[in-house]
């Protein structure tokens, strides 16, 4: 029977529809935070009333109002028996904000539709349980996939008490990094450069190793004006240099170790590090940016959860440095990754990979 014959069915598609429209609203309004949260999630909140959207927010800083506080203070009385788009479970504790889900029950909306429960186990499922003790309408996990890439770090910390990795190398088509001084600057254009900006705004810290800031003494900071929101509001990520050796420390004359909050790790075990960075210092997406050495490392480990090349439309021949730097006795060995994305940024192909 088609769904025109049903008019159950047919109701029921285009809720379905609506649902998803609504919800990838929310999405968009949601990455307006993106930059700017940490280590809060991203999220977002669309309020709809007669199919017409009254109110909508999302979560700028932490400390600040959640998602659905802005979006219902927008809505105002027209919240009284609308249905709320939240890309994330609405909380249920108080932390330095008081519940959203007790905000949606005394804004008395009658439906609430979420993309995703709170990925912490101890809280999961709460601001579900409060809104539909209040007679309130509850649908979950409309968009998930999608809403859910908003906050990779932060959903991967919460479920492993591991970040979400991202490995980031810029190379020739030869698969270099860098010529056999050491030089690498610059491999790529300058708009892939600023595209990098776009992904240290989202790291809450940058690995690198102490031979790359001794080679190229990196800043390692977000200092681009082209990322849609005030530079100043986006916290600095943390960075952390993997200097086994002893060769750095706050008084070394590079700009990273003269930074306060530079973390210097002298041990062997990544796994612990990364650990350290969730349960410590809250960092759930981190940025590795560093040489083929400890970037051979990190993949090794299995720790890596997005590997990122951009690709320079050059060759710089076999005695320049490689991408990575690792011996496998056989192809039964090698590493193998799963294509995602591919992007022209400039005139440089940016490469997005996932390990299989």
């Amino acid at each position: 029977m088609s769904a025109s014959m049903n008019p159950s069915l047919s109701s029921s598609a285009a809720l379905t529809a609506q649902d998803s429209y609504f919800m990838s609203l929310a999405i968009e309004v949601a990455k307006q935070g993106l930059y700017t949260t940490r280590p809060n999630p991203a999220v977002g909140c669309v309020i709809v009333k007669n199919q017409q959207i009254v109110g909508q927010g999302f979560h700028p800083q932490a400390g600040q109002p959640h998602a659905e506080v802005f979006a219902l203070k927008e809505a105002g009385d027209n919240s009284i028996g609308a249905c709320a788009y939240v890309t994330l479970e609405p909380c249920s504790h108080t932390g330095r904000t008081p519940p959203c889900a007790a905000a949606l029950i005394k804004a008395q909306v009658a439906r609430v539709v979420v993309a995703g429960l709170d990925p912490n186990p101890s809280v999961s499922g709460r601001g579900v349980a409060m809104l539909e003790a209040a007679g309130i309408e509850v649908v979950v996990g409309v968009m998930k996939k999608q809403a859910e890439a908003l906050n990779p770090g932060f959903l991967q910390a919460m479920r492993t008490g591991l970040p979400f990795v991202r490995l980031k190398i810029a190379s020739s088509l030869d698969g270099r990094t860098a010529m056999a001084s050491g030089e690498s600057k610059w491999i790529t254009g300058p708009a892939a450069r600023n595209d990098v900006q776009k992904i240290r705004a989202r790291s809450a810290a940058i690995i690198t190793g102490s031979g790359t800031v001794i080679a190229d003494n990196p800043s390692l900071n977000v200092r681009s004006n082209e990322l849609g929101v005030d530079v100043k509001q986006i916290p600095q990520p943390k960075v952390v240099v993997i200097d086994r050796r002893s060769r750095l420390s706050h008084t070394a004359d590079y700009e990273v170790c003269q930074r306060s909050d530079t973390l210097f790790w002298r041990q062997d075990d990544l796994r612990a590090l990364l650990q350290s960075l969730v349960a410590e210092y809250q960092c759930f997406d981190v940025l590795v940016e560093a040489g083929a050495q400890l970037a051979s490392s990190f993949l090794q480990a299995r720790l890596v959860d997005e590997l990122i090349v951009y690709q320079a439309p050059c060759l710089l021949g076999s005695t320049a440095r490689p991408m990575m730097q690792f011996e496998l006795a056989s192809l039964t060995e090698q590493l193998r990754f799963q294509c995602v994305s591919h992007t022209l940024i400039g005139n440089d192909l940016k490469l997005v990979f996932t390990p299989l």
